[in-house]
């Protein structure tokens, strides 16, 4: 919403996107923590100083590649069919969080909106354009097909390291005789073919968001004696 940069000193030489193509670089290598003015300033051979003319904090930056990464995804016609079209987002989403393993976090802990953003929230809208659910029902169909998504790249990351050493504990837990109720429930859980969780994303998001979208008739009033 604000000038390109500072209407005042010499001309520009530096341009915001620039700036946060380097940024980004730097994240997708090092991580977010090494993202800093100055390191960007450094890559770019300036002083930290400079980029204050274009970006005012590293706060703002960090919005700027949040929403610069919402240029790599494909947004096609709507189908027709809203919850494959919305599970293709949600796939699209998880591809684009694995190719940047710092924007999963910066997700949930800092959501914000851009361009990129709006574009993206448009298709889903135009998406659900013909289904009877209501606004409020839409947009939290949205929020959390992105907050499921990123949490499910959050997973993912911690590796398989971290699910064997909870698989081996509550296997220790159940053995112990001290938790029936979770023994039970384990014991008749079906069988999911070894599938991961990661690899069950697709049917796990379309029940949550049948379950916000096509909530299914309200529960009976209870009777008044």
């Amino acid at each position: 919403m604000r000038e390109e940069r500072a209407a005042t000193g010499r001309p520009a030489q530096r341009s915001r996107a620039g700036i946060t193509a380097v940024a980004l670089g730097i994240a997708d290598r090092e991580g977010l923590d090494a993202v800093s003015m100055r390191r960007v300033a450094a890559e770019l051979g300036t002083g930290a100083a400079s980029l204050y003319r274009y970006v005012r904090t590293r706060e703002e930056l960090l919005d700027l590649m949040t929403d610069a990464v919402g240029a790599e995804y494909a947004l096609p016609a709507p189908s027709g069919d809203w919850l494959a079209d919305l599970i293709a987002v949600g796939e699209q989403m998880r591809a684009v969080l694995r190719r940047h393993g710092w924007l999963a976090g910066l997700t949930v802990t800092r959501p914000v909106i851009g361009p990129n953003g709006l574009a993206l929230i448009e298709h889903v809208l135009e998406a659900l354009r013909s289904h009877p659910a209501g606004v409020a029902a839409k947009f939290e169909a949205f929020a959390m097909l992105t907050g499921v998504t990123a949490a499910f790249a959050l997973q993912e990351q911690a590796g398989p390291e971290l699910q064997e050493t909870n698989t081996a504990y509550l296997r220790h837990a159940i053995a112990s005789g001290e938790h029936q109720r979770l023994a039970e429930l384990i014991t008749q859980a079906e069988p999911t073919s070894g599938a991961e969780p990661a690899d069950r994303y697709p049917d796990l998001m379309a029940r949550i968001l049948t379950g916000i979208l096509d909530p299914g008739p309200p529960p009976p009033s209870p009777t008044r004696s």
